[in-house]
């Protein structure tokens, strides 16, 4: 059986919560799950339909998002970071680039990671050290990047690093040479999500991989990428709330003591009433910016910053509550709500951590009251999503 989103179609999501929980306990989400996402347009879903894309609207990418992300964060992080590479390629790349790459990445032909953070580098991305030089038509690049989601099968990187001394961009085949993987393992979250560290040694690729002019790779690519994986990162949280919440209803409902439902005790349904709120105002969050974004609205990049916030703090309490109220039900190793309670916490941190958003939030507040218009900066670091 397969679900219709109404643009593509969508793997059996029941099957495949079934086989999240064996994904995040044993080291990673399959290559044939990731070429079914790729066989049903999900890879490309918000691709302009020009280059093969799915053209779907930020609500429709929103709304897959969270389907995904109430089964596994990882294949909503397949999306997201798919998303993010092929999002600053649709902004920023040259008419070659948009017709070499695009087409490529929305049918999952190329498979795409973003390697931005490094050990100095996390949420001050303006801190990257890899080096990016140019001699006649060759690029070459040399650093170490850390936390590439899907770093293990991306066939393609877009790469932060300094040319010149300035911030700049560019796209590095996997399998050229000089290119190495550290499979991660073991982490807090993300599990499924075939994390890698990734070391460039001098590895060389025509000029034309530079996306954009030196200069523009953090203010602009990087920022680009930043914004379209908060937003899918946002959905993907309310998803995860939603799913928790719905394990919760369900446990407290089905489960006993003294022959009484959980769900008839007070404090359970105060718990339930918050989570309730939590989830929904977190909705209701990202479904203003996907509008705003949809409208093209300058307003969008902040409103997109409070909605990853509200919606990654509400996954991280919704998961909680939800574990407390299911007991050892929510710590088994195939809980939904322990995995989530677990990958909330990188998700308050990946795309723009709580501390740096508030920062933001605040600031595009107070410019606001003094007549100004302010765009909110790049330098997010941390796992990519």
């Amino acid at each position: 059986m397969r679900v219709s989103t109404g643009i593509a179609v969508l793997p059996d999501l029941a099957a495949l919560r079934d086989e999240a929980a064996a994904w995040d306990l044993h080291g990673g989400v399959p290559e044939r799950t990731v070429r079914d996402m790729a066989g049903a347009g999900l890879l490309g879903l918000d691709v302009p339909q020009r280059y093969g894309g799915g053209g779907a609207t930020p609500l429709e990418l929103g709304e897959l998002c969270a389907r995904l992300g109430s089964v596994c964060s990882a294949l909503r992080g397949l999306v997201t970071v798919q998303g993010m590479v092929a999002a600053t390629l649709a902004r920023w790349g040259s008419a070659a680039q948009r017709a070499a790459w695009l087409p490529r990445l929305a049918a999952g032909e190329q498979l795409a990671g973003f390697a931005a953070t490094e050990q100095e580098a996390g949420s001050d991305l303006s801190a990257v050290g890899t080096r990016i030089s140019v001699e006649g038509d060759t690029v070459t690049v040399s650093g170490v990047k850390r936390w590439v989601t899907f770093g293990e099968l991306a066939t393609v990187c877009l790469v932060l690093g300094r040319l010149d001394g300035r911030p700049a961009t560019v796209l590095v085949e996997t399998d050229r040479p000089g290119v190495t993987r550290e499979p991660v393992n073991g982490q807090l979250g993300l599990r499924a999500a075939r994390i890698a560290h990734l070391r460039f040694d001098a590895v060389r690729v025509p000029k034309g991989h530079l996306v954009a002019p030196a200069g523009f790779g953090l203010s602009h690519v990087a920022a680009t990428a930043l914004d379209h994986g908060r937003f899918t990162v946002g959905w993907g949280c309310v998803g995860m709330a939603e799913a928790c919440l719905g394990d919760a209803i369900a446990h407290t409902v089905a489960r006993t003591q003294a022959s009484v439902a959980l769900a008839e005790h007070q404090v359970v349904r105060s718990a339930l009433a918050r989570a309730a709120v939590e989830t929904e105002a977190a909705r209701e969050l990202c479904r203003a910016a996907a509008r705003l974004r949809g409208e093209r609205d300058p307003e969008a990049i902040s409103r997109t910053v409070m909605a990853k916030y509200a919606a990654a703090r509400a996954a991280a309490s919704v998961s909680r509550q939800a574990v407390q109220l299911m007991g050892s039900a929510g710590c088994a190793p195939d809980s939904r709500a322990g995995r989530f309670f677990r990958d909330a916490q990188v998700m308050r941190i990946i795309e723009g951590s709580d501390e740096v958003s508030e920062l933001h939030i605040a600031e595009h507040l107070l410019r606001g009251a003094a007549g100004t218009t302010h765009d909110v900066p790049a330098g997010e670091g941390g796992p990519r999503p």
